[in-house]
């Protein structure tokens, strides 16, 4: 028999989290925040396109489904990251390589 895998509270949530929202995405942990530097977001949530050689491209909101705090519109009328991931793929330059989200700060970062 072999050994019990121990999961910490953290893993655990996440791994219910992904389970609940239905997620078939890896997720990843980033406790030192390397990835959260690299790809200079500081909101959650926030979004990272890389190239294939990890240059970033975009980072900045998803779409802009907020407005402010509390204040949505009923469905997104603009599409950021999809745009830049299209872009990327295609090759294509990033229109608007960063654009502000809306959300929490992360913390320890500045």
């Amino acid at each position: 028999m072999g050994t019990p895998l121990i999961l910490s509270a953290r893993a655990q949530q996440i791994r219910k989290h992904l389970r609940d929202f239905k997620y078939k995405i890896p997720a990843l942990r980033d406790p030192e925040l390397a990835l959260v530097h690299e790809s200079q977001v500081t909101i959650t949530p926030e979004a990272a396109v890389f190239s294939a050689d990890r240059r970033l491209l975009y980072h900045g909101r998803i779409d802009n489904w907020y407005v402010d705090f509390g204040r949505a519109r009923p469905t997104a009328t603009t599409h950021e990251l999809a745009d830049a991931i299209a872009a990327a793929s295609s090759g294509a330059p990033v229109a608007n390589a960063a654009m502000p989200a809306i959300g929490c700060f992360i913390s320890g970062v500045s």
